[in-house]
């Protein structure tokens, strides 16, 4: 299998041969002198055992290699100069043929450089330099051939110029069908690219969002009591022992969920640790809150949800219960919960008035709520209240994701 995966990944472009949407620039492209060697070989070899087929045509003389090194040799250049390369092998393979040479491999650079020139974005100079080169041929074969070596050679017919013309058509389908898949490789590729950033920068407001909800709920807490331990140290010690309790576990209770957010960012993908909070621990945010001096009023059973709605209405009803501690003048917070089996509807009223700003807040804390609201389906509605306090009003989906 791991075999297979890394075949699999080394050919994610296509084969070792095939252009890749990820080439360099031509301008610092290496050059590709093993290929160009396997050609040059094949187009020597190949002319040889074509001369030897064809012996009504002209003989293969130094002049006749030349023009076949020659044109193999320019495909050196072919990742820097496409349009030069496919223009000057059109023109030597074209030399070739009107010289009486015999027919055979000679079209193969032209074939390569073709494909290069497309692939690289030239596509005008490679079918314009084809082009040339297929009427270069049609008119050496149907009109010039009384005048151009072999002596006694015939007008092409019909069927020649048909065989001629779809090799033609056959390398022009090949080196679109080259240029779309490339194309379509780098479109994946940009794709693919903004997928994982969008993924990424999720990830962030995810972890942001968390961080936001423990540290704002847990400092707030802190806040208060050590200002109350503060106020108390010297006339009621142990009033102010009790708040420096309050502080410490607290601050205990912080570190441990910043200590698991900081946990998947160092292991990607890895199983939390510790079970993410949810309105289980509903009575445990009441008493933090007690200490603060905010008495909370729960009614109604919080329903069994899924475990990203469990999360996400705990962290509702934390963030809204931390902004009445730090900015509203009331003591007194009341939490509601009903449901239909398909809908959780959650609210939190507290009585207000505000002091400074109002008690939704006016920070991440109220943008944080609908985010995860909003991720699940849901919807936040946030406000003050006609007779004066503040209200956070949450509507999720109890099982988001799953059929109704």
């Amino acid at each position: 299998m791991e075999e297979q995966r890394g075949t699999t990944d080394r050919w994610r472009h296509g084969p070792p041969w095939w252009p890749r949407p990820d080439d360099p620039e031509p301008a610092t492209a290496r050059t590709p002198w093993r290929s160009t060697a396997l050609i040059t070989v094949f187009v020597l070899a190949g002319a040889t055992f074509a001369a030897h087929a064809q012996p009504h045509r002209e003989p293969l003389d130094v002049y006749a290699r030349v023009l076949l090194l020659a044109g193999a040799v320019l495909l050196l250049w072919r990742h820097r100069h496409p349009v030069a390369v496919v223009f000057g092998t059109a023109t030597l393979a074209l030399v070739y043929l009107a010289a009486g040479y015999p027919y055979g491999p000679v079209l193969l650079p032209v074939v390569v450089a073709c494909f290069r020139a497309v692939v690289a974005g030239h596509r005008r100079a490679a079918w314009t330099a084809l082009g040339l080169l297929w009427a270069g041929h049609a008119l050496v074969a149907l009109r010039l051939y009384r005048v151009l070596p072999p002596p006694g050679d015939k007008a092409a017919t019909v069927g020649q110029e048909i065989v001629v013309t779809t090799w033609v058509l056959a390398v022009v389908a090949v080196c679109e069908l080259a240029r779309v898949r490339r194309e379509q490789w780098a479109r994946e590729r940009a794709d693919r690219a903004e997928a994982a950033r969008r993924r990424a920068d999720e990830e962030r407001l995810r972890i942001a969002r968390e961080l936001h909800d423990v540290l704002a709920h847990s400092i707030s807490v802190i806040n208060v009591q050590a200002g109350a331990g503060l106020a108390l140290l010297d006339s009621d010690p142990e009033q102010a022992r009790t708040a420096l309790t309050t502080i410490k576990a607290a601050s205990k209770e912080a570190l441990g969920e910043v200590r698991q957010v900081l946990d998947t960012l160092r292991a990607p993908g890895a199983a939390p640790r510790a079970p993410a909070p949810g309105l289980d621990r509903l009575p445990e945010l009441v008493e933090q809150a007690a200490a603060a001096g905010l008495i909370v009023d729960v009614r109604g059973e919080p329903p069994h949800l899924s475990p990203g709605a469990d999360l996400a209405a705990f962290r509702i009803v934390q963030e809204a219960l931390t902004n009445v501690v730090r900015h509203s003048g009331s003591r007194h917070a009341r939490v509601r919960f009903a449901d239909d089996g398909a809908l959780l509807r959650l609210r939190v009223d507290d009585d207000g008035p505000a002091t400074g700003t109002a008690a939704g807040g006016s920070g991440n804390g109220l943008a944080g709520m609908r985010e995860r609201a909003a991720a699940l389906g849901g919807t936040i509605e946030a406000g003050p209240r006609p007779d004066g306090g503040f209200r956070v009003l949450a509507v999720l989906p109890a099982h988001p994701g799953e059929d109704q």
